[in-house]
């Protein structure tokens, strides 16, 4: 049997790739071939689900010190992760963070330098951000913003916010405080009317625009497309023909709820393979009893306990993708 194994991370324990190795290791053991497929949809981890960095940079932090931020180049195409260059882990989470100053300049130098490198696509990976600066530092750092419009600009983004209600729904998030909000959402309103005014690009409407602080907005005034992280890493990786040359498909994610099925790896996968006809099956972490209908899987946390789930993840994939295997 022909196995594909196009799983997302089990965030904390392991990395896609990691998962994806386990299942191809069951598969081994049991004779199957497996095709080991990491997986994203659009946020942490879609740098290695594109091919890992080979590349790193040292740019302006969320709070102007200099960071390191690892990317990808390759082929005339770039991936940047924004959180690696502007995210609010990078300053310690959001008691850390300064609200009003953090800045998206470091993810512009990151985009500056892809365009000095020749990139004819850059991919940008909205998620994780310490900033609600409406794109603002990451739009200034690109020196010459008019060499993109010879590239294609795509922007992996999983909410529908529009551009200035990213300073409500986003901000406390990040440290700010109801006053700092309304700063904020002023600001936002302010620089909509100047990208407009610079680029001719109304960004107030669009939704998704307020992703990562409203930096979503600032790439779409430059030309950039917004598109959802799953279906933007799906065409990257060429899923749809792993699907259709597979007999059988194992996805997976760390934890199984509703928000599995709205965007995410399992609910894209599982309807990817629903199309073409495509039997297949979960491995999870954990599972939320409301959706235990919703796609066959086996969860670490029933099976091994959550403590040792936690602590021999690997194994207990492997071992779950065994039993599913042989179910099948």
């Amino acid at each position: 049997m022909r196995v594909l194994a196009a799983v997302d991370k089990f965030k904390g324990t392991a990395t896609a790739a990691q998962v994806a190795a386990a299942i191809g290791h069951a598969c081994w053991e049991l004779g199957h071939d497996c095709v080991e497929q990491p997986v994203a949809d659009g946020g942490e981890g879609t740098l290695e689900a594109l091919g890992g960095p080979n590349r790193t940079s040292t740019v302006t932090g969320p709070l102007g010190d200099p960071v390191r931020a690892e990317w990808r180049f390759h082929r005339g195409t770039a991936v940047i992760e924004m959180a690696r260059a502007s995210g609010l882990t990078l300053v310690g989470g959001a008691e850390a963070n300064d609200a009003m100053a953090a800045t998206t300049t470091g993810t512009g130098e990151l985009i500056d330098q892809a365009l000095d490198l020749g990139a004819k696509k850059i991919i940008v990976c909205l998620g994780g951000s310490a900033t609600t600066d409406g794109g603002l530092g990451c739009v200034r750092a690109i020196t010459a913003p008019n060499r993109l419009k010879g590239v294609q600009l795509l922007v992996a983004c999983d909410v529908q916010t529009l551009f200035a209600d990213a300073a409500p729904v986003f901000g406390p998030q990040k440290g700010a405080t109801p006053a700092q909000v309304d700063m904020l959402r002023g600001r936002l309103h302010r620089l909509a009317q100047m990208y407009e005014e610079q680029y001719g690009v109304d960004v107030r409407h669009i939704p998704g625009t307020g992703a990562a602080g409203g930096l979503a907005g600032g790439l779409v005034a430059l030309g950039g497309a917004l598109m959802p992280g799953f279906d933007l890493v799906a065409d990257e990786i060429d899923l749809h023909d792993h699907i259709v040359e597979a007999d059988f498909v194992i996805t997976g994610e760390g934890y199984l709820d509703e928000q599995s099925f709205e965007g995410k790896v399992i609910g894209g996968v599982q309807a990817m393979c629903a199309a073409v006809g495509r039997p297949i099956a979960a491995v999870v972490g954990d599972s939320a009893p409301e959706v235990h209908h919703r796609i066959s899987h086996r969860s670490l946390a029933a099976e091994f306990g959550l403590e040792r789930a936690m602590h021999e993840p690997l194994w207990c994939i492997e071992q779950a993708a065994s039993l599913i295997l042989q179910q099948h």
